[in-house]
């Protein structure tokens, strides 16, 4: 059987600022990355986070950004390698101490916002993050972007990683995302965004908006939590899957 892990963005409140149904999305969802107090989040949203993601029995990963709390991580900033490399391990660190905490275990990392764009975009930058979270926590598994540097990054480093595509995003043909400023970017279908991921994961190729198939190996679908639907986003997605076959479970 086919099988494929489901994981949304989330922890990314800050103190009585909601943002998204954390609680909803973890009945549905098999990891979840946590903002880790830079692009969101805050001690208490992540310790809170993460003792609801263990009770459920999903995996918690690290989800590190800019230091962008106005923009929500999604402006691009340009640092120097010794200060990306510090700013990505501090970020890891909170988490992990976070995570002992809540006696619970830090299973991955996913670069968020505009720092993954800018490391798919530049593969000495992917690098750089990534050997920093490896030196903090050379176990952790890498969710890396499908078919992109970040992939590439993550094999050359010998690194375990995911492989992921997104469910509610539209991609360019060089695999890199279709950026946000752009129409049809963002796709609110719940129905059609399921369909689509069934088709990709049965022919194991991202398919773009051009209708170009990039053979990829595909562990994970993300669903951002930080949308009005994506909790009917994350349902439809997790039971088309398994209407169609497709086991729907925590990545090893």
């Amino acid at each position: 059987m086919m099988r494929v892990d489901l994981n949304s963005d989330m922890g990314e409140s800050f103190g009585p600022w909601v943002m998204g149904d954390d609680n909803a999305l973890l009945d549905i969802v098999t990891s979840a990355n946590i903002a880790c107090g830079f692009h969101a989040g805050d001690p208490d949203v992540m310790a809170r986070t993460m003792s609801l993601a263990h009770a459920r029995g999903v995996g918690i990963g690290a989800h590190p950004g800019f230091a962008d709390l106005q923009g929500f991580g999604r402006r691009r900033i340009r640092l120097g390698a010794e200060e990306l490399g510090n700013m990505v391990a501090y970020q890891v660190g909170a988490a992990i101490g976070m995570a002992r905490m809540a006696g619970v275990e830090l299973r991955h990392l996913k670069l968020h916002g505009a720092l993954s764009n800018m490391a798919t975009d530049e593969p000495e930058l992917a690098r750089i993050c990534y050997d920093a979270v490896l030196k903090v926590d050379p176990s952790l598994v890498l969710v890396v972007l499908a078919g992109t540097a970040l992939e590439a990054a993550a094999r050359d480093l010998g690194a375990a990683y995911a492989s992921e595509i997104f469910a509610d995003r539209a991609y360019n043909d060089d695999a890199s995302l279709v950026d946000r400023g752009q129409p049809g970017a963002v796709l609110h279908d719940p129905d059609e965004a399921g369909k689509r991921m069934v088709e990709m994961i049965r022919e194991g190729a991202i398919i773009t908006g051009s209708g170009k198939r990039i053979p990829c190996r595909i562990d994970t679908i993300c669903v951002h939590g930080d949308s009005a639907q994506a909790v009917a986003m994350a349902a439809t997605v997790k039971k088309t899957l398994t209407d169609a076959g497709i086991e729907v479970k925590r990545f090893d």
